[in-house]
Protein backbone atom coordinates (compact mmCIF):
# COMPACT_ATOMS: atom_id res chain seq x y z
CA UNK A 1 0.00 0.00 0.00
CA UNK A 2 1.53 3.19 -0.85
CA UNK A 3 1.44 6.34 0.75
CA UNK A 4 -0.01 9.46 -1.15
CA UNK A 5 0.47 13.09 -0.15
CA UNK A 6 -2.49 14.25 -1.81
CA UNK A 7 -6.19 12.78 -0.94
CA UNK A 8 -7.86 11.30 -3.80
CA UNK A 9 -11.23 13.00 -4.96
CA UNK A 10 -14.27 11.40 -3.90
CA UNK A 11 -16.58 10.47 -6.30
CA UNK A 12 -20.51 11.79 -5.72
CA UNK A 13 -21.25 7.73 -6.00
CA UNK A 14 -18.67 6.62 -3.75
CA UNK A 15 -21.74 6.28 -1.45
CA UNK A 16 -20.91 7.14 2.40
CA UNK A 17 -17.80 5.92 4.66
CA UNK A 18 -17.97 3.29 6.76
CA UNK A 19 -19.31 3.99 9.68
CA UNK A 20 -16.88 4.27 12.62
CA UNK A 21 -16.49 0.84 14.54
CA UNK A 22 -16.19 1.76 18.37
CA UNK A 23 -15.25 -1.31 21.28
CA UNK A 24 -19.52 -1.32 22.22
CA UNK A 25 -20.32 -1.49 18.38
CA UNK A 26 -22.03 -4.89 16.95
CA UNK A 27 -19.04 -7.15 15.71
CA UNK A 28 -19.15 -6.95 12.00
CA UNK A 29 -18.64 -10.33 11.69
CA UNK A 30 -22.15 -11.17 12.32
CA UNK A 31 -21.79 -13.30 15.88
CA UNK A 32 -24.23 -11.43 18.61
CA UNK A 33 -21.15 -9.97 20.44
CA UNK A 34 -19.86 -6.51 21.23
CA UNK A 35 -16.34 -5.50 18.85
CA UNK A 36 -14.36 -5.70 21.80
CA UNK A 37 -16.15 -8.75 23.10
CA UNK A 38 -15.64 -11.19 19.83
CA UNK A 39 -13.10 -10.52 17.22
CA UNK A 40 -11.63 -6.91 18.28
CA UNK A 41 -9.86 -9.41 20.75
CA UNK A 42 -8.63 -10.93 18.32
CA UNK A 43 -6.91 -7.99 16.20
CA UNK A 44 -5.33 -6.53 19.08
CA UNK A 45 -3.34 -9.91 19.54
CA UNK A 46 -4.78 -10.92 23.27
CA UNK A 47 -6.30 -13.95 21.97
CA UNK A 48 -5.93 -16.51 18.69
CA UNK A 49 -8.67 -17.82 16.47
CA UNK A 50 -9.74 -21.08 18.48
CA UNK A 51 -10.71 -22.31 14.89
CA UNK A 52 -10.88 -21.50 11.29
CA UNK A 53 -14.29 -19.95 10.80
CA UNK A 54 -13.63 -17.75 13.66
CA UNK A 55 -10.41 -16.98 12.03
CA UNK A 56 -12.46 -16.25 8.57
CA UNK A 57 -15.01 -14.07 10.93
CA UNK A 58 -12.07 -12.22 12.03
CA UNK A 59 -10.25 -11.39 8.76
CA UNK A 60 -13.44 -10.37 7.40
CA UNK A 61 -13.95 -7.68 10.27
CA UNK A 62 -10.62 -6.52 9.87
CA UNK A 63 -11.59 -6.06 6.02
CA UNK A 64 -14.34 -4.02 7.73
CA UNK A 65 -12.11 -1.75 10.08
CA UNK A 66 -9.64 -1.60 7.77
CA UNK A 67 -6.43 -3.53 10.02
CA UNK A 68 -4.23 -3.90 7.55
CA UNK A 69 -1.38 -5.45 10.26
CA UNK A 70 -3.92 -8.24 11.29
CA UNK A 71 -4.57 -9.73 7.48
CA UNK A 72 -0.75 -9.23 7.14
CA UNK A 73 -0.07 -11.28 10.42
CA UNK A 74 -3.04 -14.02 9.87
CA UNK A 75 -1.98 -14.50 5.94
CA UNK A 76 0.13 -17.41 5.62
CA UNK A 77 3.73 -16.44 4.68
CA UNK A 78 3.86 -18.12 1.24
CA UNK A 79 1.01 -16.51 -0.29
CA UNK A 80 1.07 -13.24 2.30
CA UNK A 81 0.99 -9.59 -0.72
CA UNK A 82 3.30 -7.36 0.68
CA UNK A 83 0.32 -4.93 1.97
CA UNK A 84 -3.34 -4.76 1.79
CA UNK A 85 -4.84 -2.28 -1.04
CA UNK A 86 -7.91 -1.01 0.95
CA UNK A 87 -10.45 0.20 -2.26
CA UNK A 88 -11.95 3.76 -0.68
CA UNK A 89 -15.27 2.65 -2.60
CA UNK A 90 -16.08 -0.39 -1.12
CA UNK A 91 -18.05 -1.10 2.11
CA UNK A 92 -18.39 -4.36 3.40
CA UNK A 93 -22.26 -4.96 4.50
CA UNK A 94 -22.23 -8.42 5.68
CA UNK A 95 -20.98 -12.09 6.50
CA UNK A 96 -22.81 -15.35 5.78
CA UNK A 97 -21.13 -18.49 6.65
CA UNK A 98 -22.36 -21.03 4.40
CA UNK A 99 -19.91 -23.75 5.22
CA UNK A 100 -17.28 -24.98 7.50
CA UNK A 101 -14.78 -28.27 6.70
CA UNK A 102 -12.38 -29.57 9.76
CA UNK A 103 -10.87 -26.27 11.07
CA UNK A 104 -11.29 -27.06 14.78
CA UNK A 105 -8.42 -27.44 17.65
CA UNK A 106 -8.28 -31.00 16.44
CA UNK A 107 -7.41 -30.11 13.14
CA UNK A 108 -4.33 -29.03 10.69
CA UNK A 109 -6.48 -27.54 7.56
CA UNK A 110 -9.63 -26.38 7.08
CA UNK A 111 -11.68 -24.44 4.44
CA UNK A 112 -14.79 -21.97 5.37
CA UNK A 113 -17.36 -21.30 2.51
CA UNK A 114 -18.28 -18.12 2.65
CA UNK A 115 -20.56 -14.53 1.06
CA UNK A 116 -19.41 -11.50 1.81
CA UNK A 117 -21.52 -8.54 1.01
CA UNK A 118 -20.63 -5.40 0.08
CA UNK A 119 -21.30 -2.30 -1.92
CA UNK A 120 -18.82 -0.53 -4.82
CA UNK A 121 -19.46 3.04 -4.89
CA UNK A 122 -23.08 2.78 -3.87
CA UNK A 123 -23.48 -0.74 -5.91
CA UNK A 124 -24.07 -4.32 -3.98
CA UNK A 125 -22.25 -6.68 -4.81
CA UNK A 126 -21.02 -10.09 -2.90
CA UNK A 127 -17.71 -11.89 -2.70
CA UNK A 128 -18.61 -15.98 -2.60
CA UNK A 129 -15.37 -17.51 -1.95
CA UNK A 130 -14.08 -21.03 -0.69
CA UNK A 131 -11.08 -20.41 1.87
CA UNK A 132 -8.50 -23.01 3.03
CA UNK A 133 -6.45 -22.41 6.38
CA UNK A 134 -4.06 -24.13 7.32
CA UNK A 135 -2.01 -24.15 10.71
CA UNK A 136 1.28 -22.09 10.86
CA UNK A 137 3.54 -22.50 13.48
CA UNK A 138 0.67 -23.50 15.95
CA UNK A 139 -1.82 -20.57 14.82
CA UNK A 140 -4.74 -20.36 11.85
CA UNK A 141 -3.66 -18.53 9.05
CA UNK A 142 -5.37 -18.29 5.66
CA UNK A 143 -3.76 -19.96 3.07
CA UNK A 144 -5.63 -19.70 -0.57
CA UNK A 145 -9.15 -19.47 -1.81
CA UNK A 146 -11.69 -20.40 -4.70
CA UNK A 147 -13.79 -18.20 -5.90
CA UNK A 148 -17.41 -19.85 -6.39
CA UNK A 149 -19.89 -18.59 -9.04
Amino acid sequence: MSRRTTRPKRSATAGARTPAITAQSPCPCGLPATYADCCGRLHAGTVAAPTCEALMRSRYAAFVVRDEAYLLRTWHPDTRPPAVDFDPGMRWVRLEILETTDGSAFHSTGTVTFRAHYTDNGRPDLLHEKSRFVRSEGAWVYSTAVFVD
